[in-house]
Formats: C-alpha cells, sequence, structure tokens
C-alpha cells in the first residue's frame, strides 16, 4: 500500500512473539503512521474488527491463532516536547512502535534519569503503560506523563493522563480494556536528578561487584543489565516472554502466617499496610519447578518464574505447564498466582 501501511495475509507469526510457538493471522496490518489509522482500519479486509494489537511479542503466549485481523504499530518517532513541570528534566514523547530498552537507553544518553531500574524489558513503548511495567522498585507509572490512545469504535484518540490511566500492579486502564484502546505513543515526564533505587533484588551487591562506589542511572542500567542476563534466558536463544506469573498480593495475616511457617519466603509491602506481595519465583520453586521440563515446554533452570520454549513448544502445552505449577503453589501455599502474559486463544 504505501511505506507507512502494509498489508500481510496468512501472516505467521512464530517470529513476532517472544516465546516463538507457531500462530497466524489471517491478515497483518503493520502501520507506522498513526494518522493513518482511520484509514487503515476502513479496509474490507479490516472489517469486523481487529482481534489484536501487536506490539514486540514479549507479553503474550499464542495458546492458539488470533480470531481475527492483527494490526501493528511500528512508529519509532521519539521527542522532547518541553519542560517537566517542575522544571526538573523534560517531557519525552515516544510512538508506540519504540523498542522499550532502545528508549530507555536513548532518554539516559541525553542525560534524562527514571528508567534506568526497567533496562533490558523486551517489548515496545505501546506495551509498557498497558502491563504497567516494572522491575528493581520502580514501575513505569513513575513516571508516565500522558498515554496516547485511539478508540476505533469512534475513530477518537484520546489523551489519557496518569492518573486516568489507573495504574495498579501490572495493570492498567488499558489491560482491562484491551480491543477498546490502541495505544499510540506514550509521554514521559523525566528528571535529570536522580533519585536512585538501590534496594531491591541485589542490585546494590551488583553495583559493588562492579566496583562501583557513586552510582549512577548509567551504572544503575548495566548492573540491572547484568543481572537480568544472568538470571534470564536471551528470547533469541531460547524462546520465553520473561516473568510468566506475577507475584500474588495477598492479606497480611495470610502472609505473616506463611513466614511463620516459611521464614525464606521473600515478603514484600503490598499497596497498603494490610497487604503484602509475594514472591511467586520462591513459591514456585519451592514446589520443585526450577529446570522442570515436559518436552519443549518447560522451566528456566535459572529461574523459576520462567516458562521457556525449548524448541517446538504450542501454546497450549506452555498454558498446560503453567496451570499445573498454579495448581501446585495452589495446593501447597494456599495462594493463587496468575500470568502476566495475556492469553490469546484460551483463558486462564
Amino acid at each position: 500500500m504505501s511505506d507507512a501501511v502494509r498489508l500481510l495475509r496468512e501472516a505467521a507469526l512464530t517470529r513476532r512473539n517472544t516465546f516463538g510457538v507457531a500462530a497466524t493471522a489471517p491478515v497483518l496490518a503493520e502501520v507506522a503512521d498513526a494518522a493513518r489509522l482511520d484509514e487503515v482500519l476502513r479496509l474490507p479486509e479490516l472489517q469486523g474488527g481487529i482481534a489484536l494489537i501487536l506490539g514486540g511479542g514479549s507479553n503474550l503466549l499464542f495458546a492458539g491463532d488470533p480470531a481475527g485481523p492483527v494490526l501493528a504499530l511500528t512508529g519509532e518517532r521519539v521527542q522532547v516536547l518541553g519542560e517537566r513541570p517542575d522544571g526538573d528534566g523534560a517531557i519525552l514523547r515516544a510512538d508506540a512502535g519504540v523498542p522499550w530498552h532502545g528508549f530507555v537507553m536513548r532518554s539516559l544518553e541525553a542525560g534524562y534519569a527514571g528508567l534506568e531500574n526497567l533496562a533490558l524489558i523486551p517489548g515496545t513503548v505501546g506495551a509498557a503503560p498497558i502491563q504497567n511495567i516494572g522491575a528493581y522498585g520502580v514501575e513505569v507509572r513513575d513516571f508516565v506523563h500522558a498515554v496516547e490512545a485511539y478508540e476505533p469504535a469512534t475513530a477518537t484518540l484520546h489523551r489519557f493522563d496518569a492518573a486516568a490511566c489507573r495504574f495498579a500492579y501490572r495493570d492498567s486502564l488499558f489491560k482491562h480494556a484491551p480491543d477498546r484502546y490502541l495505544v499510540t505513543a506514550v509521554e514521559f515526564a523525566l528528571p535529570r536528578t536522580p533519585a536512585l533505587k538501590l534496594d531491591y533484588a541485589g542490585l546494590s551487591e551488583e553495583l559493588a561487584a562492579m566496583g562501583v562506589d557513586a552510582p549512577t542511572p548509567r551504572t544503575v542500567a548495566e548492573a540491572v543489565i547484568a543481572i537480568r542476563r544472568r538470571k534470564l534466558p536471551d528470547p533469541a536463544v531460547l524462546g520465553n516472554a520473561g516473568s510468566f506469573f506475577k507475584n500474588p498480593i495477598v492479606p497480611r495475616a495470610q502472609a505473616e502466617a506463611l513466614l511463620a511457617e516459611h521464614a525464606a519466603l521473600p515478603v514484600f509491602r503490598g499497596a497498603d499496610e494490610d497487604s503484602r506481595k509475594l514472591s511467586a519465583g520462591w513459591l514456585i520453586d519451592a514446589c520443585g519447578w526450577k529446570g522442570y521440563r515436559d518436552g519443549d515446554a518447560g522451566v528456566a533452570a535459572s529461574h523459576a518464574l520462567v516458562l521457556v520454549n525449548h524448541g517446538q513448544a504450542s501454546g497450549a502445552q506452555l498454558l498446560d505447564l503453567a496451570r499445573r505449577i498454579a495448581d501446585s503453589v495452589q495446593a501447597r501455599f494456599g495462594v493463587a498466582i496468575e500470568p502476566e502474559p495475556r492469553l490469546i486463544g484460551a483463558r486462564w
């Protein structure tokens, strides 16, 4: 059609999801310019609606083929819109198709802080607010200024401020309405003055091992990258979607009862004093799943939270394994765990 819009029929999606599982879209529309969305969605091939908005394919599991056309925003423009409201730093706007890790490193190189703990997370900028991605004590909502999202049903482009996004732990307005809104761009309020968060998951120890006495946002990012590469398999080598399960949130009393029986269980404060977040990885590891393999579906030997595709596993096989893991955690600890990735072609 043009450089800005490309239509592919019977499109293979195996290389478009980090699990590397086989799936096929009846039609895949790649759109580099979000301003063309009105035109694209009127195409005959896309009538009946979009079944899936595809980013980097790093936070989904194809347990079956998408039920209809798939759309991918591929624009990669980054702009500085102006200063932050407090005068320290700037508002950066990034198209939804910008690779997330590349954006993090680009912002650091430009002298902006804040996103260093979120380095090396796979996926795109457009997917980041949907999942409210987080790592090492930081969530993306801490720096989201606004989210632009297109509503196909009304052909309307909305701009949501951070409060309107209804962010929560690995959650947002967009996650609850995955077929209503298409995130087209995200604005980030990034400071120049760093407020480093170093007290989570061995980050300060990693910096010490690197010989860093005075951490900077860039050295924190380097430490995060080193930890993630050591703990998490490279999707290009071993198919995976990173952490497959959310850390469960439970009442404080339940967490204290579990701690009384399992003193090594990592427990963190929840959203308030009455809730606690448990380590899903520890719970799964305690049930003996780390390194488990059933055919080509397995659990990473380096991290119990990561499901892996050793080659030819189907999405359905990986989902079956995930359900067995969750059932075992429920049976032993009385704690329900849920997947982080979006499931396509199945329900949890």
